[in-house]
C-alpha cells in the first residue's frame, strides 16, 4: 500500500508526530514583560542529527539562552523545529550556527546563545558556542 504525504508516495504510514515534524516552523508570540531583562534557559537534551561524514548519528544537548526583546519562542514550535535536524546530515558547527541564525532572525532579541553540547563519539567530545554581541544583534 502507498501513502501520499506532501505530494510525496510512500510505501509506509506516516505518523502524526512525524508530519508534525516535516511541517516544523519557529512561532513567536509577543513578550509579556518587554519592560524588563529577564533570561529564558531551554534546554533540548534529546537533540539528534547525522554526521555528514560517516552517516552515523550524533546525540547532543542543545542550550538556549536569551534575553527577549519583543518575541519570545513558542515551545512547542522550536521543540518540533529541534526535531526536525534528526534526518539531517549536519555537521555539529552548522546545527549550532543554523539554530542561532534562524533565532536571532526571529526573535532580534537583547541576547541569545545557543550551546551545543554533542556526546562523546570516537572518544571525541564536542561543545560548539555561539553568543551574540551588540554587533551580532540587529535588535
Amino acid at each position: 500500500m502507498l501513502y501520499k504525504i506532501s505530494g510525496e508516495m510512500l510505501d509506509f504510514p506516516v505518523r502524526y508526530g512525524e508530519r508534525a515534524i516535516r511541517k516544523a516552523r519557529l512561532e513567536t508570540w509577543d513578550n509579556p514583560n518587554v519592560e524588563r531583562n529577564y533570561e529564558i534557559d531551554i534546554r533540548f537534551p534529546e537533540f539528534t542529527c547525522i554526521c555528514p561524514r560517516s552517516g552515523y548519528p550524533d546525540f547532543a544537548t542543545i542550550q538556549i539562552r536569551y534575553v527577549p526583546d519583543k518575541r519570545i519562542v513558542e515551545l512547542k514550535s522550536l521543540k518540533l523545529y529541534l526535531n526536525s535536524f534528526r534526518d539531517l546530515h549536519v555537521s555539529h558547527e552548522e546545527v549550532t550556527n543554523r539554530v542561532y541564525s534562524d533565532l536571532i532572525r526571529i526573535l532580534k532579541p537583547r541576547f541569545l546563545e545557543v550551546i551545543g553540547d554533542f556526546n562523546p563519539r570516537g572518544n571525541v567530545k564536542t561543545v560548539v558556542t555561539v553568543r551574540s554581541d551588540k554587533a551580532d544583534n540587529p535588535g
